[in-house]
């Protein structure tokens, strides 16, 4: 009995520790994509522009990482520009093995210095209300707005993700998502299609950027070359 005792003891430890490890590779700035399940609201983000490799992202957050080496994400959901931790951001939503829909992406090392201070800049933005109706400059911030502004100061003021026009139409159609039509008339405010802003998916497909690591794959996401556990 002690043996078997001894032996669990063991086994959890080490797990214990693998699941630990996972966030070690981890560094200030670095981005985690998300596939959030989050019914029709995230199908429409997900079906106006792909993400990188066909990966259909709908969330994106900005990791931090503390002195004893723990890591956050901050982000842009629910009410407010929050700090979560990672456990809990990597818990949302899972692929069909029972892994987080989640995948990492790190600005390319000619642009290292900016992570730094992207993450200095997301820490002041912390309780800044949540940007419902999706508009640039508007003292609000949804998620991938967030990214922007925190890598656009930390670039002193140069941007390092393009603002494209926004639609919220199918691809190849000139009618409105029923569920964008629903939600916008509940905010009393038109569709801002056509107004400059950006999503997840553009932001993973950047020119600045590279998927350093894949927690899970997220729906569609067919990687040339698989970062599953590279560091």
């Amino acid at each position: 009995m002690r043996h078997i005792t001894l032996y669990i003891f063991v086994i959890t430890i080490l797990l214990s520790s693998c699941a630990e490890d996972k966030s070690t590779f981890i560094e200030n700035g670095d981005l985690l994509f998300q596939d959030l399940d989050c019914g029709e609201l995230c199908d429409a983000i997900e079906s106006v522009t792909q993400g990188v490799d066909g990966a259909q992202l709908s969330h994106v957050g900005i990791a931090v990482k503390d002195s004893l080496g723990n890591v956050s994400v901050i982000e842009a959901y629910g009410t407010h520009v929050v700090k979560t931790s990672l456990n809990d951001f990597l818990n949302r939503s899972f692929d069909k093995e029972g892994n987080p829909k989640v995948i990492v992406g790190r600005v390319k090392k000619e642009y290292n210095e900016l992570m730094q201070n992207a993450t200095k800049e997301a820490e002041q933005l912390i309780g800044t209300r949540y940007d419902d109706a999706f508009l640039i400059n508007n003292n609000s911030m949804y998620c991938s707005e967030l990214v922007f502004y925190s890598y656009l100061m930390a670039n002193s003021g140069a941007p390092v993700f393009k603002l494209q026009p926004m639609t919220f139409k199918p691809l190849n159609d000139s009618i409105f998502f029923p569920a964008w039509e629903e939600y916008y008339k509940k905010l009393k405010c038109e569709i801002p299609e056509g107004k400059p802003g950006l999503n997840p998916g553009s932001i993973s497909r950047s020119d600045y950027i590279d998927i350093i690591y894949t927690f899970g794959y997220p729906t569609g996401y067919k990687p040339e070359k698989p970062t599953k556990g590279k560091q």
